[in-house]
């Protein structure tokens, strides 16, 4: 029938990896929970697939309760992590795209729903609210689609999804590219030339940093606090790698930085600024959530 065909189905992979990855966190992990999902369907007998009105909508059920799943195991994973976990730092398309087509990467769509600082605050909900206000809020699906997915009731997902906003919270106005352009670009210029001062006016007083090597790079564990023990930080870091190469570039969509190192990406970093000023750092160093950017 209509609706089941080939390409078709093929044609919902690249909504389902937008869905799992502002769910998960980690475009590794989100391809997965697509195999998954394509692989759920194709097992299916033909008759049963037939029987499915809408696959796509099928399919980003079945992938929203794997990335349940996934969520629910990851806390214990997390508890065994060295250090922070920062989701994955995703390039910009030009970054990425080799012309293969096949990169999951590729089909990212870089909005707001993936900046960094977005993800993180998502880090902090639990998984049912995490997939009730990811679902409704970021993609518009309604509460009785999503309550196939967490196997509730609409008027049960409707209080997560509203639980999760409150998490969100009131964020402050935001930064047009251009004006985080420019701050990042003042960072960048402070930080290579080993400038403490420029880049304490770069930084907030309350501003934090957490960095993520995984335990097989070396960074720092906890997170650092302050405008100025940040800045001391960076410039130490510029000491003992001679070299580093900082770079601007897009990072899910926001102004960034990207050090390299003998050619070598070793971090990519996120920033939120506001008022002209850097709030948060976060510094991805684990080598391997930086596929995507060598």
């Amino acid at each position: 029938m209509a609706g089941t065909s080939t390409d078709e189905i093929a044609g919902e992979r690249r909504q389902l990896i937008n869905v799992a990855y502002r769910l998960l966190g980690s475009l590794a992990e989100a391809e997965d929970a697509v195999q998954e999902a394509y692989a759920r369907w194709y097992a299916l007998p033909r008759s049963r697939r037939e029987e499915i009105v809408s696959p796509g909508a099928w399919l980003t059920t079945v992938t929203g309760r794997i990335c349940l799943d996934v969520l629910g195991s990851a806390r214990a994973r997390r508890e065994r992590y060295v250090g922070a976990w920062l989701p994955e730092p995703l390039p910009d398309r030009a970054e990425w795209d080799h012309g293969h087509g096949t990169d999951p990467a590729d089909q990212m769509v870089l909005d707001e729903s993936v900046a960094m600082a977005f993800l993180v605050v998502l880090e902090s909900m639990t998984p049912a609210e995490r997939v009730a206000f990811v679902l409704h809020d970021v993609f518009r699906y309604p509460f009785t689609e999503i309550a196939g997915v967490l196997g509730r009731t609409s008027a049960a997902c409707k209080q997560l999804a509203a639980s999760a906003r409150r998490r969100v919270g009131v964020a402050h106005a935001p930064v047009t590219a251009a004006g985080q352009a420019d701050t990042v670009r003042h960072v960048k210029q402070a930080w290579e030339t080993k400038n403490i001062a420029a880049l304490v006016d770069l930084l907030d007083p309350a501003a934090r940093m957490i960095a993520d090597g995984g335990g097989m790079v070396g960074t720092v564990l906890h997170p650092i606090e302050g405008g100025a023990r940040i800045a001391q930080y960076m410039v130490a870091i510029a000491d003992k790698a001679p070299g580093l190469e900082l770079l601007e570039r897009s990072v899910n969509g926001v102004p960034g930085l990207v050090a390299q190192h003998a050619g070598v990406v070793t971090t990519v970093a996120s920033f939120d600024v506001a008022d002209g000023r850097v709030t948060r750092i976060w510094a991805v160093r684990n080598p391997e959530k930086l596929g995507p950017w060598v």
